[in-house]
């Protein structure tokens, strides 16, 4: 990892109507509309799907690390997210996040382990630290079998 701080720059740009095009320095370019609910088109990542793909996807990247620094070993996590958005004192705002998180872990692995493995992971997720509303995570943990892994028994 590189030394702190860091800093991440993106350019958006757009007109009067459209899309907006969010580009950075060796990314893909990504359109961006507003969503379906403030009466775009409802097809594009908004601002919002964005915030809310960035705590699914920052968890999960976390997690990995979370993972390999404790040499825990698992198959594979999915993450759903969902972002609650709401006028606060008349300001329109996130105000939770419900975190739903299911892992497959290797067989042997303890699941109370790898549970802690995931609380770590939402404790440290740097994105989800940096919001001020609320994230609530469920997690499962199920032990992959043998069979399941194509591993002979």
């Amino acid at each position: 990892m590189q030394a702190l701080p860091h800093r991440y720059r993106v350019r958006g740009a757009g007109r009067i109507t459209g899309d907006v095009e969010l580009t950075a320095e060796r990314l893909t370019m990504l359109r961006s509309a507003s969503p379906a609910e403030f009466d775009g088109p409802g097809d594009r990542w908004s601002p919002e799907t964005l915030l809310v793909g960035a705590v699914a996807d920052c968890f999960i990247l976390t997690f990995r690390a979370v993972a390999k620094a404790s040499k825990l070993s698992w198959i594979s996590l999915n993450c759903d997210v969902t972002g609650t958005l709401d006028r606060v004192d008349r300001v329109t705002q996130f105000t939770h996040f419900d975190m739903t998180a299911h892992l497959i872990v290797s067989a042997g692995v303890d699941a109370d382990v790898a549970r802690h493995a995931l609380a770590k992971a939402e404790r440290n997720c740097l994105i989800s630290s940096s919001l001020k509303a609320s994230i609530a995570l469920g997690a499962t943990v199920d032990i992959a079998e043998p069979a399941e892994l194509n591993v002979p028994a």
